[in-house]
């Protein structure tokens, strides 16, 4: 980044060709979007590859960026009809399926680092983001898919200079900044609980390392290096321990909001790190003062209680700074936020057709190599559509 240019988070215009899908008379788009017809759809007319564990890589119709941008879905929507009972987080994997899907976000990641090996030319990112059972199928803002899935995305650094600064109120910007719950009132605790999970592979990362210099974020979260880089991506440690970080952030989530509906709640019951909770979170008056402080809001405010989010709701991101090493974070997800704006990238979609048709031949170009990476690794089976063949 050059000195004339400011560092903040940018707004970037994405097009899109409009899906020519008709919602049923009466529903909503989100609803719809969460049925078992549409997913249907989303494999005969963008699937990519598809294996027995569910695991379905995809390409995003309505991405983030047509330089590169794809997905893995646990397809259940055939075999679990209920969008609230689908799993939509790691920790609900049966253990293969999670081997399988760790092994599929390496290869891909990985492929993103050979396509794309300089961080001055383009941001790269894989993200997980996760929603919880409370947040109504009608809400404004709710992901048009509710199951697991993990974003894979590279962004053009010029374009991204080169795009007008974002508002910084933006809503959907602090959910991992200054502004939020954890942040504003338990920065100290969050961060000093995380320092006490164990690991090998990631070590805690400086704020001014984590930071990208064009958009100043991420903003506040605690973050860690991966040690040994992409070669670290081959390695069952890292994605175990990719998976600690998951179950801390949902400890702390469950055990914080256990706390605020009910006043000296006892431990919740299955969490991952029982010692830990007790020592630094249920022993701790600045985080028993904060669940007051929610708590006694929630009682006399009708509007902040329904916006509560009482399950754990997460984004956690695999991303490359500036200087190359790839770093892991994770923060508390909010309604309508997307996994780049933890990065400070906010994507406006907008319909052009022609503007999508440009650069689809190059996008699919790179999707269907991804593609041919995974079924050499016996991760799955090509996808025919109107678009692509089956190999």
């Amino acid at each position: 980044m050059t000195k004339l240019t400011p560092s903040g988070p940018r707004e970037i215009l994405t097009p899109y060709r409009p899906i020519p899908l008709d919602v049923p008379q009466g529903m909503k788009p989100n609803e719809f979007f969460n049925s078992a017809e549409n997913l249907a759809d989303l494999v005969h007319n963008n699937g990519l590859l598809l294996n027995p564990e569910g695991l379905l890589l995809y390409r995003k119709a309505l991405g983030h960026s047509n330089e590169f941008d794809a997905s893995i879905i646990y397809n259940t929507s055939q075999r679990i009809l209920d969008p609230l009972g689908r799993p939509v987080r790691r920790t609900q994997l049966p253990d293969v399926v999670r081997q399988v899907w760790n092994r599929m976000n390496g290869i891909i990641f990985s492929f993103m680092l050979e396509l794309y090996p300089d961080p001055e030319r383009h941001l790269l990112l894989a993200g997980e983001a996760s929603l919880d059972a409370t947040w109504p199928l009608t809400s404004p803002g709710v992901p048009s898919i509710r199951m697991l899935h993990n974003h894979f995305i590279a962004f053009d650094q010029a374009a991204l200079r080169a795009a007008p600064l974002a508002d910084p109120d933006n809503p959907n910007l602090t959910d991992g900044g200054q502004h939020s719950l954890f942040q504003a009132h338990m920065r100290e605790v969050y961060r000093n609980f995380f320092a006490g999970l164990e690991f090998a592979i990631l070590e805690p990362c400086a704020d001014a390392d984590c930071r990208l210099a064009l958009t100043g974020y991420p903003q506040g979260l605690p973050s860690w290096k991966v040690r040994g880089g992409a070669a670290a991506l081959k390695e069952v440690r890292f994605w175990r321990e990719y998976d600690v970080l998951l179950k801390g952030f949902i400890d702390f989530y469950r055990c914080f909001f256990s706390q605020v509906s009910t006043r000296n709640a006892p431990l919740p019951g299955d969490i991952s790190f029982p010692a830990l909770v007790e020592d630094r979170l249920q022993f701790n008056n600045d985080f028993l003062k904060a669940a007051k402080m929610v708590r006694d809001r929630c009682i006399t405010d009708a509007r902040y209680a329904n916006a509560i989010r009482w399950q754990p709701a997460f984004k956690q991101l695999l991303y490359r700074n500036d200087a190359g090493e790839l770093i892991v974070t994770i923060s508390q997800n909010s309604i309508g936020n997307a996994i780049t704006e933890l990065l400070g990238v906010v994507v406006k979609r907008v319909p052009d057709a022609e503007a999508y048709g440009q650069a689809e031949p190059a996008l699919i170009e790179k999707l269907l190599a991804v593609r041919r990476r995974l079924v050499e690794a016996d991760l799955g089976e090509g996808i025919a559509t109107a678009h692509w063949a089956s190999a």
